[in-house]
C-alpha cells in the first residue's frame, strides 16, 4: 500500500527539529511537491535547520512548537492542526531519549532511578498513546493512512540477550504494546490507518553518538539512508500488518 501516492497527502513529523525526524521532512519535501507536511519542534534554538527549510518551503512545510510531555500541549496541536485540515494520512513519532544530562543508559540495576525511568517512559513510551488519543479524529477518513512510532530492537523481550539499558529498553517495549493496543482500536474507529513501530537500525545521530565506536561502519547508517529504508517500509505496508514491529529492511520483529 503507497500511502505517498495519495493525491492530497498531509503528513505530521513530530520531533523534526534533528535527527531521524529532520530527515523525513526533507526527503519527502524533496521527493514529493505536492507534500504538505506539519513538523513540530521543541525549542526553536536548536530547530534552525529546520526553519531555514521552513523558509525554502514555505507553502508545504508549517513548524509547530511541541514539548511531547505535555498532554495539554499535544491537545492543543490537534487543534491547531483542526483549523487547517480534517485528515492525516501519515503520522511518524520520531521523538525519544537514551541518554541526556543526567539521564545515563543503564549497564546494571545499581544504575537504576525511579526518576530517570519516568522519563525514559514519558518521552519514548507515553507521548505516542497520547499522540494516538489526540489525533484520531484526523484518521476517520477513507484514505489508507499509516500512524507509526520509531521503536528500537531492543525493545524486543525475545531479542534480549545481553541486558542493560533497563529504560530504553523496557520503554520501547511499552510503546510497542502502547500501538498494538492503539491498532486494535484503530481497526473499529480508523478502519483505513495501519499503526506499526519501526527499528531504523544504528543511525548517525545524537542519540547513537555515544556508542557508535562498537558500531561496524556497515551497520552505521546515515539519516538518509534510514529514513529511505524507513519509507520504503511504509510504502509496501498492507492493511493486515497494522499493530506489527518492523525492522527498517522489513521484516518483522519478535515481541
Amino acid at each position: 500500500m503507497d500511502i505517498l501516492s495519495n493525491i492530497d497527502k498531509n503528513i505530521l513529523i513530530i520531533g523534526a527539529s534533528r535527527g531521524i525526524g529532520l530527515g523525513f521532512v526533507k526527503i519527502l519535501l524533496e521527493r514529493d511537491n505536492n507534500v504538505n507536511i506539519y513538523a513540530t519542534y521543541r525549542q526553536k534554538n536548536t530547530a534552525a535547520e529546520l526553519f531555514k527549510l521552513q523558509i525554502e518551503y514555505s507553502s508545504s512545510l508549517h513548524l509547530l512548537q511541541l514539548d511531547i510531555t505535555e498532554e495539554e500541549q499535544i491537545s492543543n496541536l490537534a487543534q491547531q492542526l483542526k483549523q487547517d485540515i480534517s485528515d492525516l494520512h501519515l503520522v511518524i513519532n520520531c521523538v525519544g531519549i537514551l541518554q541526556e544530562g543526567n539521564i545515563k543508559a543503564e549497564k546494571s540495576l545499581r544504575h537504576i532511578n525511579s526518576k530517570n525511568l519516568l522519563t525514559y517512559f514519558q518521552i519514548n513510551s507515553i507521548a505516542s498513546v497520547l499522540l494516538a488519543k489526540h489525533l484520531t479524529p484526523f484518521f476517520r477518513h477513507s484514505q489508507p493512512s499509516v500512524f507509526a512510532a520509531i521503536s528500537a530492537k531492543v525493545g524486543s523481550i525475545g531479542d534480549n540477550y545481553l541486558g542493560g539499558w533497563y529504560g530504553y529498553r523496557a520503554s520501547k517495549t511499552a510503546l510497542n504494546m502502547f500501538m498494538k493496543t492503539v491498532s486494535i482500536e484503530y481497526k473499529r474507529t480508523c478502519p483505513h490507518t495501519i499503526v506499526v513501530t519501526l527499528h531504523p537500525g544504528t543511525t548517525d545521530t545524537n542519540l547513537s553518538k555515544p556508542f557508535q565506536k562498537n558500531v561496524p561502519p556497515e551497520k552505521l547508517f546515515s539519516v538518509e539512508r534510514t529514513v529511505n529504508q524507513l519509507l520504503n517500509v511504509l510504502d509496501n505496508l498492507t492493511k493486515n500488518e497494522t499493530g506489527q514491529f518492523f525492522s527498517w529492511d522489513g521484516n518483522r520483529l519478535p515481541w
